[in-house]
């Protein structure tokens, strides 16, 4: 190995781990704040439950305490931000999330910090803006759900809340009897079978395009290649891209399918469809195969059979039922939205299903 070679491969050994390590010292800095704020917020609450009136304490606790610090520390102190602290506190001291990771006191959480951060780098993986974000919602479980997804695939705040403004609990939720939806919040999404990595509806706010049929089902398919990553988040996990515009060819006919991906988990090729407006019984028989194909010439020996998604904007669930066989497992219908529904359009698309 010549010593301009040598000295390459030596960079990048070095450069790989001091990377390494400034990320852990990053993850470090962050999960210590994090653990820091929760004991500010303890120490608040557990002063406020001294006080005689509550609510007139609390409020003056809080602004000569906010006043001292910021003195002292700088900005980051605010009102606003010390009532968030305790809010945290109080939030993730009852939290079922929190007792299953951290079973140590409160009260000395500094100074085993200080021993050993790893317990806690377990309890507090993300960022103080990730739970400043997780705060704001109310239901335990959907808050849990959100907060495992975001630590499992190290989504951005940008990610989580982009997650949470689709629904994406709500629409995983609707397909699950009470014991899956149980589970969303212990463990998050789990798949398992071909239905666990279906939604209905999918949203394509990320296009860009219009909500009016002003557009082709190539242009639609176009802007999803434009934003491929953003497509893939929206599908979920495990999911690679394998290619556009697939040819099949037998009997001199040609097909071509819209795009094809792969999913990892399942071990399976997923075929996607892309439909303007209202589904057809064809568009399902076309699908079928589709998949049929797939199954019988591309899948290996160890690959399980092949999932077929028609997206279109409008369904008949009537022209499904009667379509599809009863113990159909691998050909699925949703719609798409291309601009984000309002919180109450959402639910009421969800609830209609």
């Amino acid at each position: 190995m010549s010593d301009g070679l040598q000295n390459k491969v030596i960079f990048q050994q070095v450069a790989e781990l001091l990377q390494n390590a400034r990320q852990q010292v990053l993850r470090t800095v962050n999960s210590t704040m994090t653990i820091t704020y929760f004991e500010i917020g303890r120490i608040i609450v557990e002063e406020e439950q001294n006080g005689k009136d509550r609510a007139e304490y609390g409020k003056q606790l809080l602004k000569s305490l906010s006043k001292q610090l910021i003195q002292e520390f700088g900005k980051g102190y605010s009102v606003e931000n010390l009532d968030r602290m305790r809010k945290f506190y109080r939030i993730y001291s009852i939290s079922s999330t929190l007792s299953t990771k951290l079973n140590i006191d409160t009260s000395q959480q500094l100074s085993f910090v200080a021993e050993d951060p790893s317990p806690f780098l377990r309890g507090f993986r993300l960022t103080w803006s990730h739970y400043t974000f997780l705060m704001r919602i109310d239901d335990e479980n959907e808050r849990r759900f959100y907060e495992i997804e975001s630590e499992k695939y190290n989504w951005s705040v940008r990610e989580l809340k982009r997650q949470y403004d689709s629904a994406l609990y709500t629409r995983l939720a609707l397909s699950r009897d009470k014991e899956g939806i149980l589970k969303l919040s212990e463990k998050g999404q789990i798949i398992e079978k071909p239905k666990d990595i279906i939604k209905d509806p999918y949203i394509l706010e990320f296009l860009g395009l219009p909500e009016q049929n002003q557009y082709s089902e190539s242009q639609l398919e176009e802007e999803i290649i434009n934003k491929l990553e953003h497509f893939l988040l929206e599908l979920g996990h495990g999911f690679t891209f394998v290619g556009r515009q697939q040819r099949i060819t037998f009997d001199d006919k040609h097909f071509r399918i819209d795009l094809v991906f792969y999913n990892r988990i399942l071990k399976s090729f997923v075929l996607i469809d892309l439909k303007i407006g209202e589904l057809k019984h064809q568009d399902l028989g076309q699908m079928q195969m589709y998949v049929n194909y797939y199954d019988r010439e591309m899948r290996l020996e160890d690959e399980n059979k092949t999932i077929g998604i028609v997206l279109c904007q409008n369904k008949s669930e009537a022209v499904v039922r009667y379509t599809l066989p009863e113990n159909n497992e691998q050909i699925f219908a949703s719609k798409y939205k291309t601009v984000l529904p309002s919180a109450e359009v959402l639910k009421e698309l969800l609830q209609n299903k």
